[in-house]
């Protein structure tokens, strides 16, 4: 029986302190050097204050501002901790309740508004946490957030499109706005 102990024990630390340890300490210390805006959590800075992830969504609701996707996570909107969808089907009565509500709170904010609402402004996203918008998004709240800016509309249209992310390397996705980001830029507007 010992025979058999000694080995087993020898294997399990040995994969332990490899699998465990060596290797978790190995890519954290090579991510640090060679991705560190992304080990640190991708924060963006202003003012030498982090106010957010470039890769987790934030509830905004102000009508000066950009608004986001909305959120399924529990128990509030945007928890980095628990990251889930809603799992609610297309057939589920409580989804379409939901959507109808976001897209008269988003008639209610902007009521002359008769563009065609953008699905991703009143559908959550799988993690609950997307972080971007639709560029179609982004431009149909173009008019709210000059109005209550006092911003010509022109001005609000022309700093979505210097937002804009291309998909990547030109295929993979669609064009997107960072949420935060465009607010941020939206402060900095004067």
């Amino acid at each position: 029986m010992s025979t058999l102990f000694r080995p087993v024990v020898t294997v399990f630390f040995t994969l332990t302190l490899l699998t465990g340890v060596a290797y978790p300490l190995a890519v954290t210390g090579l991510s640090k050097v060679f991705f560190p805006n992304q080990a640190a959590g991708s924060l963006v800075v202003r003012d030498g204050k982090a106010v957010g992830s470039e890769f987790i969504g934030q509830n905004f609701s102000e009508p000066k501002y950009f608004w986001g996707r909305p959120s399924a996570t529990s128990p509030m909107a945007y928890n980095a901790a628990a990251s889930s969808g809603s799992n609610s089907g297309p057939l589920n009565p409580a989804l379409t309740d939901a959507i109808k509500g976001r897209v008269e709170a988003l008639h209610a904010a902007d009521p002359d508004n008769k563009a065609p609402v953008p699905v991703d402004l009143v559908t959550a996203s799988a993690s609950g946490l997307d972080p971007h918008i639709s560029v179609a998004a982004a431009l149909y709240q173009v008019g709210r957030v000059a109005a209550v800016r006092k911003l010509a509309p022109e001005a609000v249209q022309r700093l979505v499109s210097e937002q804009q992310e291309q998909p990547l390397a030109g295929l993979i996705g669609e064009a997107h706005v960072n949420v935060l980001r465009m607010n941020l830029a939206l402060d900095a507007l004067r």
